[in-house]
């Protein structure tokens, strides 16, 4: 169970990742996130140097809630495209920006790894916990750093190591024990949602395609739920979110036996205001 994409060299995923119904489970998830990840969002566009009248490019982003960050912050005088993917993806996130107000953005459906964008064209870029799920790694910040003018970063939030994100690894590691998920594959490189989770890492995947001055700085999350059965509601969504098949899969007496043990092993965050389990993710940023 991941808060993100699902592996994309995956036909199958990928087609569910597109559908409405994925699109309208993260729909419901944004309220839950956005407290969980709004203070490590405006860091991200710190590190990026995102401010007023910039043009800026948003990669994978989904439902787009950094997006509207950065529409925010860069004005009426700047812009932002938004690309992901997803078109049912995309839509949600034009929805939302447009009841907001914010003309600044575009969407463009597009494959991260072979983004087809004017050289120079953008003063910074953000991509927020998409990088390490898109295949190759390389090929897709290869395609941001060309796209991004001399000078302009990139920074991009992924998750740090599984050890440190208890909220997700713990109930991820119960549903590939039950055969209810893929398991990992020891040792062999590509997406996932802990693939770029140490420094060296993401320095190095950076590095590889060109970018210079590169740095990587931790950021503290906390997911904080007033109940167990409202985290448990939360996971739910979650599960819709990444695999439709696993969903049906938790219908009935087998969704109540797994809950009831990811409901166990969260047992330890649990304090008198419900439960509280912290998290990190990792911001890699480096310029052009």
């Amino acid at each position: 169970m991941t808060s993100d994409r699902p592996e994309c060299d995956a036909a199958g995923a990928m087609m569910e990742w597109e559908s409405r119904e994925v699109a309208e489970a993260w729909r419901q998830m944004r309220a839950q996130d956005s407290g969980v990840f709004a203070a490590a969002t405006e860091r991200m566009l710190d590190l990026a140097g995102i401010g007023a009248g910039d043009r800026v490019l948003d990669v994978a982003a989904g439902t787009g809630e950094q997006t509207l960050a950065a529409a925010r912050r860069v004005g009426p005088t700047g812009s932002v495209l938004a690309t992901d993917i997803s078109a049912s993806m995309l839509a949600v996130a034009a929805d939302v920006l447009g009841q907001e107000g914010w003309t600044n953005v575009e969407t463009l459906v597009a494959d991260a790894r072979h983004l087809k964008l004017p050289r120079y064209s953008f003063d910074a870029a953000i991509s927020r916990f998409g990088v390490m799920l898109i295949p190759a790694h390389q090929e897709a910040l290869s395609a941001i750093r060309s796209a991004l003018k001399p000078g302009g970063k990139l920074a991009a939030m992924v998750w740090s190591t599984a050890e440190q994100n208890p909220f997700f690894a713990l109930p991820l590691g119960i549903l590939q024990a039950r055969g209810l998920l893929p398991p990992p594959e020891p040792g062999q490189p590509g997406p996932g949602p802990f693939a770029l989770g140490t420094r060296d890492a993401l320095e190095n995947v950076f590095r590889q395609v060109g970018f210079r001055d590169v740095a990587v700085e931790p950021v503290a999350l906390c997911w904080r739920f007033p109940s167990v059965a409202a985290t448990l509601d939360y996971y739910r969504l979650n599960v819709a979110a990444l695999r439709r098949e696993t969903a049906h899969r938790l219908e009935g007496a087998t969704g109540e036996q797994v809950f009831a043990e990811i409901e166990q092993v969260l047992d330890r965050f649990r304090g008198p205001n419900g439960l509280e389990v912290p998290g990190e993710a990792l911001i890699g940023v480096g310029a052009r």
